[in-house]
């Protein structure tokens, strides 16, 4: 999933994610000459390394520890002396007590489960990516941005090849696989800020931000090839998996729904093109 991207200074907005999905941030990123944002290879974040992290992370425990106060006597804390109190008061205040942390403990079940919620509400059952509900929505932030900023953004509408042909063959837990194969490779080769998603049955689709048409054409051929070189491994057999895609890109003047639809007929109209069958 996709997290913030560092903010610098020099150019338009940039989307960001946090958690599980995404919301817009406000980081700014300098163009390098030497840097291609579409190559696959460049895909990824540099990140510290991994010891450098745990050094980091057990410093700032110790330090937390020994920072800690000493436990606090509740009742001297509010002023009230324990000689004051009779057996019975101070057992129903400590009872009180008792109730005060076990609410906050189903407090923090109850939010852990809103999330949960709100997660497989935006997530496709069968793949770790967004549903088409949540795609939607984050192609409507994202032409919203793009129409603020005059910044380009483009749609890769995808079609998984012959799925149809690969159920009949191996049943449809192996379209199935074939699936979350193409979803995976398609994660492993965008960037932390691009959104991929499942628009309906074989058709998957993918969001690239800051990326005109060209460099969209691009990351799809690129996107195509990574598929095509990874057959799915199905009880001891290769099953070839290709994709046929169409692009559209977009600043902001149209509607979610009509961009999509400009994606999906690129995408048939390649297909044709190609001669692959349909799915």
């Amino acid at each position: 999933m996709w997290r913030p991207l560092g903010a610098t200074r020099g150019a338009a907005p940039l989307l960001c994610l946090s958690g599980e999905f995404w919301h817009t941030c406000a980081g700014y990123a300098l163009p390098d000459p030497h840097f291609s944002p579409m190559e696959i290879r460049d895909t990824k974040p540099v990140l510290r390394a991994g010891a450098t992290r745990k050094a980091e992370a057990r410093r700032a425990v110790d330090a937390a520890e020994a920072a800690a106060p000493e436990p606090v006597d509740i009742l001297n804390l509010a002023g009230v002396a324990e000689t004051e109190l009779s057996p019975k008061l101070r057992q129903a205040i400590m009872g009180l007590m008792g109730e005060v942390d076990s609410l906050r403990r189903q407090l923090g079940e109850a939010q852990q489960r809103i999330d949960y919620l709100e997660r497989l509400a935006d997530e496709d059952p069968l793949m770790p990516i967004a549903n088409r509900r949540a795609f939607v929505r984050e192609l409507t932030r994202m032409m919203s941005f793009a129409q603020r900023y005059g910044s380009p953004a483009s749609i890769v509408y995808i079609d998984v090849n012959n799925l149809g042909q690969i159920n009949d063959d191996h049943a449809h837990a192996a379209g199935d696989a074939a699936l979350l194969q193409v979803a995976r490779v398609l994660l492993d080769h965008v960037r932390n800020t691009d959104v991929v998603g499942r628009l309906g049955g074989d058709e998957l689709g993918v969001l690239l931000v800051q990326t005109d048409q060209a460099l969209a054409e691009q990351k799809a051929a690129q996107l195509a090839a990574a598929v095509a070189e990874k057959p799915l491994l199905w009880q001891g057999k290769e099953i070839p998996l290709s994709v046929s895609y169409g692009v559209y890109s977009f600043t902001g003047g149209e509607n979610a729904g009509d961009a999509l639809d400009a994606a999906d007929r690129a995408m048939y109209q390649a297909k044709r093109q190609r001669g692959a069958a349909p799915g």
